[in-house]
């Protein structure tokens, strides 16, 4: 019988982690004669009871694996973690929170098992209960990202999918610390089902991911999978290049031609700070690319692990 990994990347999520693991068991049993199970937990440096409730599981359930980081490092960390350790011959990403509708396995399997799909994954085509300006960005983000690079990121987008072996081995073969997982799932191509869902509500706990974080995931992202802002960078000098030429141009134009007498401190005083904050921006942008090469250039682990149970005996 073929196996399914569920990977469920964990951080502070003890309140919700046993409505997950019952409504993961219930779906269990609908597919059991199709596929077995196993669940790979990946905490996340909780610093709640969160770890202590999966060991516990561990203890009673042979499927339930698990992996703890020394730190937080990140949802991305998590996932790749996830990844590393699965022996799935189909791997699932599933957030602990119930807002992926656990029941929707049960349709990407069905999805992918015909070999006509290497991926089935989830989409949101509602965003009731977020914050309007958050979802605002977040259509933004998507039009901007997929405009200006040629990884394919569907708005609405989650990490919730059902992938091949092959996928996931392709996807393990891309280490770089500053990861865009959005981003590399359409980077890398193979064929997917979209399949869509509305936003639910968090069954407990709080949301980890507030307006900066996410914010930052963002530039995470266009950064990852795009040189456009480098360009920017290139045609903003040129064009306040021009239009610095255009006004010097202008007070020649006035003084020697029309012989009025314009405000050369204003005008100076203008172009002074009008160029510096072209310069400001365009090393900002140089400097952010340049801090991701350096980071990268050090090779550190995108995560380091505290200890594990990922036996797969029974």
């Amino acid at each position: 019988m073929k196996l399914l990994t569920i990977i469920i990347p964990c951080y502070n999520e003890e309140k919700v982690l046993p409505f997950f693991y019952r409504k993961m068991n219930e779906i269990y049993e609908k597919m059991k004669h199709k596929v077995d199970f196993e669940y790979m937990f990946i905490d996340d440096g909780s610093k709640d009871g969160t770890l202590d409730y999966i060991k516990e599981v561990s203890m009673k359930d042979y499927r339930v694996k698990y992996v703890s980081f020394s730190r937080n490092f990140g949802k991305e960390a998590a996932i790749y973690a996830g990844l590393e350790h699965s022996k799935g011959d189909y791997v699932t990403l599933i957030d602990a929170d119930l807002q992926h509708p656990p029941e929707m396995i049960i349709q990407m399997y069905d999805g992918i098992i015909d070999g006509e799909y290497d991926c089935v994954a989830a989409r949101r085509v509602t965003r009731a209960g977020e914050p309007p300006i958050r979802s605002l960005f977040a259509r933004a983000f998507y039009r901007i990202i997929n405009k200006i690079s040629k990884a394919e990121v569907v708005d609405g987008a989650s990490d919730f999918r059902l992938m091949t072996r092959q996928m996931v081995e392709v996807i393990l073969e891309m280490k770089e610390n500053n990861r865009f997982t959005k981003g590399i799932f359409g980077w890398v191509g193979f064929n997917t089902k979209w399949i869509e869902y509305e936003n639910r509500e968090r069954i407990a706990g709080e949301s980890k991911w507030s307006f900066w974080s996410l914010f930052k995931y963002a530039i995470e992202g266009i950064v990852g999978f795009s040189t456009f802002p480098l360009i920017i960078s290139s045609v903003l000098g040129v064009l306040f290049t021009v239009v610095s030429l255009t006004a010097l141009a202008g007070m020649f134009f006035e003084s020697f031609i029309l012989g009025h007498s314009p405000s050369k401190t204003i005008l100076i005083i203008s172009i002074i700070l009008f160029i510096g904050g072209l310069q400001f921006l365009c090393i900002g942008i140089l400097s952010e690319y340049t801090g991701k090469t350096y980071l990268e250039s050090k090779h550190r682990p995108i995560y380091i692990e505290k200890e594990e149970y990922v036996t797969n005996d029974k």
